[in-house]
């Protein structure tokens, strides 16, 4: 009896009371802001793990364009639509591979994949420009890559059915295709920030394990609404890799488009986040 009346007791005490919930639980007792990353750091062209976080993010986006590209092509071949995956499978083929790439590579480069993201990431001081650029020319080599092995495998099939290229669709103007990048990339990088955010890890330990499919699933969604917009860029490597290996004129008309929306849209979703949402700027640092 008296073995059970302990067990009773560590029982009551094993957990602590109830946490609050909402902004009552927003306490910074375990949490400490980050101090923002040196715009120049010389002391990582001499580290391993510099190196080893671009070849991470050529690869990620090497096999990104393999997977992906292959999908689009496979919907474009098929005589009817409900005879392939359609555009809710091209939808789930980028979102499940972004969501994929990022869980395999978060923990080396951070898992970024995508020259939007490195720009936001680096507007909020997250990391250094010389890791920025580093990053985004590993993302759009392996983009190249990624899309020439598609050609390499099935070249006529891939003059056919236009590569993967993206474009502004019949029907809607530049500026529909520039709104629905912005707008698109904007849900992609506040996803990405609000996913990975410091704070949010110290409070909430799931969030570093959940983080990848939120922004696969981010992805996914902006997908479905772009697709008969713009094909869907959000990803200026991805645009990049697809156009160069293509080459024609229906891959370069619109092209800008594809880097100055998603650049724009990471811009704001940066300022949202970190202005707005954690007001960082408005915080006295110790």
């Amino acid at each position: 009896m008296e073995g059970k009346e302990e067990d009773v007791k560590l029982g009551a005490n094993k957990y602590s009371e109830r946490q609050p919930l909402g902004t009552s639980a927003q306490t910074d007792k375990d949490y400490k802001e980050p101090p923002p990353a040196p715009l120049f750091e010389p002391g990582e062209l001499t580290s391993w793990s510099f190196y080893r976080a671009g070849i991470a993010e050529f690869m990620a986006t090497f096999l990104f364009l393999y997977i992906t590209i292959l999908t689009v092509m496979g919907v474009s071949k098929s005589p009817s639509k409900c005879a392939s995956v359609g555009v809710q499978g091209i939808a789930w083929a980028f979102g499940g591979m972004i969501f994929a790439l990022v869980y395999c590579t978060a923990g080396i480069s951070g898992g970024h994949i995508n020259p939007a993201v490195t720009f936001g990431l680096f507007l909020a001081r997250k990391l250094s420009l010389t890791r920025a650029v580093f990053y985004i020319v590993a993302q759009c080599l392996g983009a190249i890559c990624g899309a020439g092995v598609v050609k390499g495998f099935e070249k006529h099939s891939y003059e056919v059915l236009g590569g993967g290229a993206n474009s502004v669709n019949p029907g809607y103007t530049k500026g529909d295709g520039l709104g629905a990048e912005i707008v698109g990339t904007f849900v992609l990088v506040y996803t990405v920030f609000s996913a990975t955010d410091a704070k949010r890890s110290a409070r909430d330990s799931h969030v570093p394990i959940l983080a990848p499919l939120p922004i696969g699933f981010a992805v996914f969604l902006v997908h479905l609404a772009t697709i008969p917009i713009t094909g869907t860029g959000i990803n200026p490597a991805r645009s990049l890799g697809a156009a160069i290996i293509y080459n024609k004129e229906h891959a370069w008309k619109d092209h800008w488009i594809f880097w100055v929306g998603p650049f724009i849209g990471a811009a704001l979703a940066a300022v949202y986040h970190q202005i707005v949402i954690r007001a960082i700027p408005f915080k006295t640092r110790a």
